[in-house]
């Protein structure tokens, strides 16, 4: 069959993209697309062959395992073949694999599956328990030689335990970084004025892909050439403060192994087994790890971990899925480039590729202006993304981004969305760059630090600034405030804009004549109605503005926009002082006093209620019927003073938030970590990482019940029914 000429020049442009981004992805570690477009292109190209099989030759990138090795380093022949995986974007498309292998061998077998980390694949070859080479991938077959490095990453182990290791053993494994080491390294790129990495692998692979030997002769060579200029010595500070950053950042790589190439070991019947032996061996295997007997539970672990992918302590794209049965592995095979007997689901993609098409500035309820980024819209995460905070004028400088500019985009579950940086290789000239305004957009006021220092620049028109008022008085109906169903955005621009408020104060005088007199709150009359009647929104509005007055205080101190007064400290000054007035007597040594508050929301405290027009909102606020007092429980909110609670898990109920909310109330302290200073675990469906800590360190477990008891009667009760760890 002839090939339509439309479907050969696409099939051409397919490898040459995808040829070009494996060649910045993987040797140069500097992507210019992103993981989704990537995986487009390669969708696609895999499709167009699917149509005509007579395009796909063997130079085709479906036939190969993406990479090649850079001449930069000595080449390392893989003893077996390192492949790479099929992926999966939906069930449906691991439903049809799984269909594949049952057709193959009739039944469908235990399946194991585990996280697929977001690092370097590489190779590791021990002989005689002893590190022989470590390599990277390269296109499968050959390598990059990058022992000399390896040396200087801890987790990669030098020597096997146990006294009965093999005389060869070839591991496979991922090299990455930690969440928390992956930004502190981008905050570092960001510092000395390079590109932030698009992802935790390209850092990874930065990190290990360089000649930390020649760096040292370098600057041995030109350190014994000095004769002592200045400018001699600076570049001797520079190089030694890049080689510094070189092997630190080597240091803080971590290493998880995934799987075996040749071996001389006993025949392994099972994937499970071998980690076993590997973990034996003194080798980092993954704890997450687990095998199941069909795609329900396939599907539960893909579920769970889409869910809960940070509270992994490193980056996840997806969950890999394989045949546990060694045997099987070896009926199935493998293509040129992947195994049959495995497949990756990808999980949506959290950085993205898009164009910044402008910068602006938002004024926030507390005056502070912020750049946010405009920007095409994009998916990630799962939504579409169309704006980012850019946080102030300094950090538009630090991240190096430019009006125009195509940025790398991230969006971390429910976080806001965040432009990590930009793809300089791909500027045409036409960017520029963003010039903070002096006045407030809004009501034009001079814009000023509050006090020398600050990073943040604000409108001091804090009494009557179009915007400041828009944003506080949204914030008193939002749902970690006094939260007013209906008062929403556009309800408090409405409210403002017809006059029926002049500030927050007289948000709870508003009565149905009042809301009447504004056409967004009302609808068109029906015959023979002879006004416009209110709009069930409206009502609901007014019934939630009322029960908004029978509020905790903790809710109303919140509503009040004092500067850092969110619903930690705010639950701490309401247990500490029982009502605003006791707050607004204090003075800020006794403020700053109270656990979970401190000297700078002390000193904001004070300073919001020296300004009068403020204190009158209060006073409008208890005219109207405000409850501005905590009222006292059975239970008492000192039922859980000094005790330490995480949760872990949905627990039956309550949400998230609602179950950190009434620890809280009763005095107690959530946090999310497990250590042996905390009191109880109490955990739900689907625990984390986190129920494995407390049972190893012996920290008291709480079931729902538990957690009932221990709210209920205190942390006496709880103990006494509490189940405890093997510390």
């Amino acid at each position: 069959m002839t090939v339509p000429d439309q479907a050969r020049v696409r099939w051409t442009e397919l490898v040459d993209a995808i040829g070009d981004a494996r060649t910045r992805y993987y040797q140069e570690d500097r992507p210019t697309i992103s993981d989704e477009e990537y995986d487009a292109l390669f969708r696609e190209l895999i499709e167009l062959e699917t149509a005509h099989p007579e395009l796909a030759s063997g130079e085709s990138p479906t036939q190969s395992v993406g990479g090649q090795r850079s001449e930069m380093f000595e080449p390392v022949e893989h003893l077996q073949r390192m492949l790479s995986l099929d992926n999966a974007f939906s069930l449906d498309e691991v439903r049809a694999w799984s269909d594949r292998v049952v057709k193959d061998v009739g039944t469908l077998p235990a399946l194991l599956c585990e996280l697929k980390v977001d690092g370097l694949a590489i190779d590791l070859v021990y002989r005689r328990g002893r590190l022989a080479s470590v390599a990277t991938r390269g296109d499968g077959r050959v390598g990059e030689d990058v022992t000399y490095n390896a040396e200087m990453i801890s987790a990669i182990p030098q020597h096997l335990a146990g006294s009965a290791v093999a005389d060869l053993i070839e591991v496979r494994g991922e090299i990455f970084f930690p969440t928390s080491e992956f930004e502190r390294i981008n905050t570092e790129q960001l510092e000395v004025g390079d590109s932030p990495f698009a992802n935790p692998r390209n850092a990874a692979a930065g990190t290990l892909r360089q000649r930390i030997d020649r760096r040292r002769e370098d600057l041995a060579d030109v350190a014994s050439r000095s004769r002592g200029s200045a400018r001699e010595t600076q570049r001797i500070e520079r190089m030694s403060a890049e080689l510094d950053r070189a092997v630190s950042r080597l240091a803080a790589l971590r290493l998880v192994v995934h799987g075996l190439g040749e071996h001389s070991a006993a025949n392994l019947r099972s994937q499970s087994e071998g980690y076993r032996i590997l973990a034996e061996l003194g080798l980092p295997t993954s704890d997450r790890v687990r095998v199941v007997d069909d795609l329900a539970g396939v599907e539960e672990y893909i579920a769970y971990y889409g869910e809960h992918r940070h509270d992994v302590e490193h980056e996840i794209d997806g969950v890999v899925i394989k045949v546990d049965d060694m045997a099987i592995q070896g009926r199935l095979g493998s293509t040129s480039r992947a195994p049959r007997w495995a497949i990756a689901y990808k999980y949506a993609p959290e950085v993205v590729r898009t164009r910044l098409l402008d910068i602006a500035v938002n004024v926030g309820r507390t005056g502070r202006v912020t750049p946010f980024a405009i920007m095409e819209p994009a998916r990630v995460a799962g939504s579409t993304v169309s704006m980012a905070t850019l946080h102030n004028a300094d950090e538009v400088r630090r991240k190096g981004v430019l009006i125009g500019d195509m940025v790398f985009l991230r969006k971390a579950g429910d976080v806001i969305p965040e432009v990590l940086g930009p793809v300089v290789e791909v500027r045409d000239g036409s960017e520029r760059e963003f010039v903070m305004p002096t006045r407030c957009p809004d009501c034009q006021t001079p814009l000023r630090p509050e006090k020398e220092g600050d990073v943040d620049i604000r409108c001091p028109n804090a009494r009557s600034c179009p915007a400041q008022l828009r944003e506080r008085l949204f914030h008193v109906g939002s749902r970690g405030a006094l939260d007013i169903e209906g008062l929403g955005e556009k309800s408090a621009r409405a409210l403002l804009d017809c006059g029926l408020v002049v500030d927050e104060g007289d948000l709870f005088g508003l009565t149905a004549e009042d809301v009447s007199r504004c056409e967004y709150f009302t609808r068109e009359p029906d015959p023979g109605e002879p006004d416009r009647p209110l709009t069930e929104n409206a009502r609901r509005l007014l019934e939630q503005i009322e029960a908004a007055k029978e509020r905790d205080l903790w809710r109303v101190l919140v509503a009040l926009s004092i500067r850092h007064v969110g619903p930690t400290a705010a639950r701490a000054l309401a247990r500490e002082f029982g009502s605003v007035d006791a707050i607004a007597a204090a003075d800020r040594a006794t403020l700053a006093a109270v656990d979970g508050v401190g000297p700078v929301i002390a000193e904001a405290i004070e300073e919001w209620f020296d300004e009068d027009w403020r204190r009158h909102v209060v006073e409008q606020w208890r005219s109207a019927g405000v409850r501005l007092a905590q009222e006292s429980t059975e239970s008492g909110p000192a039922l859980l003073a000094g005790v330490t609670v995480v949760v872990t898990g949905t627990v039956e109920g309550f949400s998230r938030d609602g179950a950190t909310a009434a620890v809280q109330d009763r005095g107690g302290k959530v946090t999310g970590s497990v250590s042996k200073k905390t009191d109880f675990v109490v955990v739900g469906d689907n625990p984390g990482s986190k129920y494995d800590r407390a049972l190893e360190l012996g920290v008291p477990i709480l079931d729902p019940a538990g957690f009932a008891v221990l709210l209920e009667r205190g942390p006496e009760a709880a103990r006494e029914i509490a189940t405890i760890g093997s510390a």
